[in-house]
């Protein structure tokens, strides 16, 4: 025999009655024998409870009640005028409309004294149940001729504690057995959350009361199973709201359920599941409008599970009190002085830490909680604040609680590790921690501004079977942007199932117009949505937004040549945002700069990524950090860095002249927008001075020496097209260079060189016994000397120029993000 209770949206509307009663039937098909018909009990329709609360407040302060009361009598008319046989209409309305007046007396009698006892608060609130269930039972008697009202008020007996009232086991359990061999073999249809007292007076179970009657009802009746039908698929691994790729859990132990359930978990109150848990019924979310998803089971013999915890579960707005001073360490019975105040006062403490030096306690309660308990503590505890031996109790606001919960949390070390390394990676800090001794929980003490952020980091944390998204903001929409945005779209999929990544473009800016989407633009016409934006760009705003979205794992990505970007790294560090660039500028400014730039990301616990500073898609900077990392010392650097330059010379042959050659550099995406920073060195010159700051020397630009190949006119040129004219008219000088290359058989290279401190950067004429007279196309090379590479270097060579691999190395280092 099974107990089936069903929420306000179950018993809410038409459709959703109608799905209620398949439900019922459905059940009634597969039960065992005539008597396992299943006890089904009922809340209030959805929204009924808070009405009835609001019409009561305001009928006590003197506010009319006539219009929302006969809305609610007209909504439950509604309905039974929708799903009754008109023949059978009558009884049911007659049945509700004595209910209705008895409420409307009962709420005029408030407004005429001014005055709401607690005890009248539940009467009234009493209706919505009552109300739900005779209409419920009356249509279910249509298809079940044995359905029985059942008023739980009859049966289930509390003390006087109206609004949390206590119950009376033992005389319950009596009266609810002797009630089912009264009805054998009849669907009995009970009132949820109500009950009465000694001398018959309505009470009330608090919150979770309905769930709380289910499980009284099957802990009587020894039932096999008490289902609690509700608008979710069973328990989630978090909140849905927050985290949207929160999932069902299949089955949790009552510990989980109720460790999750008290720390915020929505589905199910803690104590409605003690009558459950003590007598080891198995409990079964399940969701009215999904009614063949498994739900969730809670009971006592789980299955082994390979996760380290089943949910993360949370509080949003508590308020913390630090209650500190020399009076407290060593002092016993401070705590319980402390907490049995708390308690005579009837404030629920959520959430209790201690330092283990005793010189500090400091507890979580309710916002409203927070003032009360404040003055409680200074009138008992007001000699040792005189003495000083307690300091002023200290306050904090807007605050949350995170926790984790898992039976597995006992057997699997780093778990904590985990946690707080996902909450430090995304900048959020941690203002107290509690953990049981058995580790079924951990708990953490955070800002409410942080808790979304939060909870999806953890989330991604620790359930490593689903993707870790990462959140990108992105500058830039020129050919590296726009390439890296279609290689993206290419290879979603990819990311997913080989990486574990999902990269969501959450913001895109360029010179002119900007957009955001929390939920991820579309990489197949970004262009359009973009075009479509009625935002102006605005790079101030656009850093402003992207950290008051305050995302997870949120990634900033500078595909830009422009230098205000860089003023804003620094910012952006400090909010835990990593970045990732292909902009030289940041990086080869200052010295100063690009040191304050890793502090800065080292500090914050952010990756700082630039790979495609210097070489494009080659793994250049990597492997450098590699070698030095790994202890070994380089000797000398020799590099071609120019993709450009190397394209120039490669195609700077035959009847070819050097202001074509460079035309079609620019056309194929080579050279950037002014291609006088590649041939003046500019461009080049930068990345010899990131590599030399990356091997460890603290050059600035004016100390590497450049030897420009550009003749002074073409570099005097007021702009790009100018340039060109110029340059038009310098063909014979260039002829020359080419020319003198040939008769000696050599070509000509533009090799950069670190050596002992010292860079520089010259045009030579090498032969076929140099390493770099066999580059081809518009590749770079580079050669690392070190100690362990010392008679034959490690060289790394390849395209360096281009926006396809360009683009792949920022792609390539925004998956190195998310692999952090």
């Amino acid at each position: 025999m099974k107990i089936l209770k069903f929420g306000g949206t179950s018993v809410g509307s038409v459709q959703s009655i109608q799905t209620l009663l398949a439900i019922l039937r459905k059940e009634d098909k597969v039960k065992q024998s005539a008597n396992d018909k299943p006890v089904v009990v009922l809340s209030a329709m959805s929204g009924v409870t808070n009405l009835l609360q609001s019409m009561a407040e305001g009928a006590a302060i003197g506010n009319d009640f006539i219009a929302p009361l006969a809305e609610l009598e007209k909504r439950h008319f509604d309905i039974v005028k929708n799903l009754l046989e008109i023949q059978n209409q009558n009884p049911a309305l007659t049945r509700l409309k004595i209910h209705f007046n008895q409420l409307e007396e009962l709420l005029q009698g408030i407004l005429t004294l001014r005055e709401l006892t607690p005890k009248t608060r539940d009467l009234v609130l009493s209706y919505g149940e009552r109300c739900a269930t005779i209409m419920i039972s009356k249509i279910a008697s249509q298809f079940f001729p044995e359905a029985v009202f059942v008023d739980a008020s009859e049966v289930i007996k509390t003390d006087s504690s109206f609004g949390q009232a206590k119950v009376n086991t033992e005389l319950t359990e009596l009266l609810i057995r002797g009630l089912h061999k009264e009805n054998n073999g009849k669907m009995l249809f009970v009132t949820g959350f109500i009950a009465a007292n000694e001398a018959g007076q309505i009470t009330t179970l608090g919150r979770g009361g309905s769930d709380y009657t289910a499980a009284i009802f099957g802990s009587a009746l020894n039932a096999s199973e008490i289902e609690i039908w509700t608008d979710v698929n069973g328990m989630m691994t978090a909140d849905p709201r927050m985290v949207k790729k929160a999932f069902s859990l299949p089955e949790l132990t009552y510990t989980e359920a109720m460790e999750l359930s008290y720390f915020g978990a929505k589905v199910i109150y803690p104590p409605t599941m003690i009558p459950a848990f003590l007598k080891q019924i198995p409990i079964v979310i399940k969701n009215t409008f999904e009614p063949e998803f498994e739900g969730t089971v809670i009971r006592h013999d789980c299955k082994p599970s390979n996760l380290a915890i089943k949910g993360i579960s949370s509080i949003n707005n508590i308020s913390i009190l630090n209650v500190e001073g020399s009076g407290m360490v060593g002092k016993a019975g401070f705590s319980g002085r402390l907490f049995s105040l708390l308690s005579r006062e009837q404030i629920n403490v959520i959430l209790i830490t201690q330092s283990s030096s005793e010189h500090s306690i400091t507890f979580a309660v309710q916002p409203g909680d927070t003032e009360r308990a404040r003055l409680l503590i200074e009138q008992e505890f007001e000699l040792e604040l005189i003495a000083k031996k307690l300091e002023e109790v200290q306050i904090e606001k807007d605050l949350a609680i995170l926790a984790v919960v898992g039976e597995n949390m006992k057997e699997t070390p780093g778990v904590s590790g985990k946690l707080f390394h996902s909450l430090g990676r995304n900048g959020v800090n941690v203002r107290a921690i509690a953990q049981g001794s058995s580790e079924y929980n951990i708990s953490v003490i955070i800002s409410s501004n942080d808790l979304a952020k939060a909870l999806n980091a953890v989330h991604d944390a620790f359930f490593v079977q689903l993707t870790k998204t990462l959140h990108a903001f992105c500058l830039g929409t020129g050919n590296i942007g726009k390439t890296l945005f279609k290689q993206l779209n290419a290879h979603t999929t990819f990311l997913q199932d080989n990486n574990g990544i999902q990269v969501k473009i959450v913001g895109i800016s360029n010179t002119r117009k900007m957009v955001f989407d929390t939920d991820g633009i579309s990489l197949d016409n970004w262009e359009e949505i973009l075009n479509q934006s009625h935002e102006k760009a605005d790079l101030q705003v656009f850093i402003t937004k992207m950290k008051s979205l305050n995302l997870p794992n949120c990634v900033f990505i500078d595909n830009t040549a422009s230098p205000k970007p860089i003023e804003f790294y620094g910012e952006v560090f400090k909010s835990t945002i990593s970045i990732v660039t292909c902009n030289k500028i940041g990086n080869s400014g200052p010295y100063s700069r690009y040191r304050d730039f890793r502090d800065v990301a080292r500090q914050h616990g952010v990756d700082f990524f630039y790979e495609t500073n210097v070489g494009a898609g080659l793994p250049i900077i990597r492997t450098l950090k590699d070698l030095m990392n790994s202890g070994d010392r380089v000797q000398k650097i020799e590099a071609i860095l120019s993709g450009t330059i190397s394209f120039l010379f490669n195609n700077f042959k035959g009847s070819a002249n050097f202001h074509d050659t460079v035309k079609l550099a620019q056309q194929n995406g080579y050279t950037e927008p002014d291609p006088r920073d590649d041939l003046r060195g500019t461009d080049f010159m930068r990345k010899m001075l990131i590599l030399a700051r990356d091997a460890g020397y603290t050059l600035e630009a004016a100390d590497i020496s450049v030897q420009s190949m550009l003749p002074q006119a073409c570099l005097d040129a007021t702009s790009v097209e100018d340039f060109y004219k110029t340059l038009k008219t310098e063909d014979a000088y260039f002829a020359g260079i080419k020319n003198r290359a040939d008769a000696e058989n050599k070509v000509l290279r533009y090799i950069g060189k670190l050596e002992d401190g010292k860079a520089s950067i010259t045009l030579e004429m090498v032969d076929e016994n140099h390493p770099f007279y066999t580059l081809s196309g518009s590749d770079n090379i580079i050669s690392f000397t070190t100690d362990r590479y010392k008679d034959r270097p490690l060289v790394v060579k390849g395209p360096g120029a281009g926006a396809e691999v360009t683009a792949a190395g920022v792609f390539a280092d925004l998956i190195n993000v998310g692999a952090n």
